[in-house]
């Protein structure tokens, strides 16, 4: 079953996101879900990132790059 939520925008935003519904051609939802789920995809890894940094560093990974040159 799909919630329906209301929020506040200032003017400002309102004319983004309609300039960017124009553009795209997507609905004004559309463009917030899609925003909203990647900003709490964002929040989720960035979490799960700090839980295993300590993992990493024992590992003496310090660095993104350290971590990329590891897997690649």
């Amino acid at each position: 079953m799909d919630t329906t939520l209301t929020i506040r925008i200032d003017k400002e935003l309102e004319q983004l996101l309609e300039e960017s519904s124009r553009k795209s051609g997507r609905t004004k939802s559309e463009l917030v879900r899609q925003a909203l789920k990647r900003q709490l995809s964002i929040e989720s890894f960035q979490e799960l990132r700090k839980q295993l940094l300590p993992y990493g560093e024992a590992q003496g990974w310090l660095t993104d790059e350290d971590v990329f040159r590891e897997v690649s």
